[in-house]
């Protein structure tokens, strides 16, 4: 719940940001010379540019959550079987380790949305967040039915 929270208010923030700064642009744009049209055009293309990155970020948490309950309703989420250090974090043995079970049981079965899932939860656990994301995104793919690139 912390993180939906601290998502939501950064989201809020980033909103209020695009306004002030497309406010500045329009303002620009009021002023009339060629100078001023031409930064208040610019000025007007990065909230643009982050708005659609927000929405896009929020897109994915929202389809990443919905395959999370659709699994959790089929009693297939990972349990959470890592072992962890004094201080919390994750020990990279234990990490490494579900996550190679992870990977042959999605290289058994590619096709298959729930093993991309999971993938992406021990590519998470193994702090390797780029290919998380892209596991992810191929799990929302697949649960659609959506053309899936090699």
């Amino acid at each position: 719940m912390r993180a939906k929270i601290t998502y939501l208010v950064t989201a809020a923030v980033l909103v209020f940001y695009f306004v002030l700064v497309g406010s500045r642009g329009v303002m620009l744009i009021q002023s009339g010379s060629l100078l001023t049209v031409t930064f208040g055009v610019a000025v007007l293309i990065l909230p643009v540019i982050g708005l659609w990155f927000l929405w896009k970020n929020t897109e994915f948490v929202r389809r990443a959550n919905q395959l999370a309950a659709e699994l959790e309703a089929e009693g297939g989420l990972p349990v959470d079987e890592l072992k962890r250090l004094p201080s919390g974090r994750i020990d990279r043995d234990s990490a490494d380790e579900v996550f190679a079970r992870r990977k042959a049981e999605t290289e058994a079965s590619p096709g298959d949305w729930r093993c991309w899932f999971r993938l992406a939860v021990a590519y998470h656990d193994a702090r390797d967040t780029p290919r998380a994301r892209k596991a992810m995104q191929r799990a929302i793919a697949l649960h659609d039915g959506k053309p899936v690139r090699a």
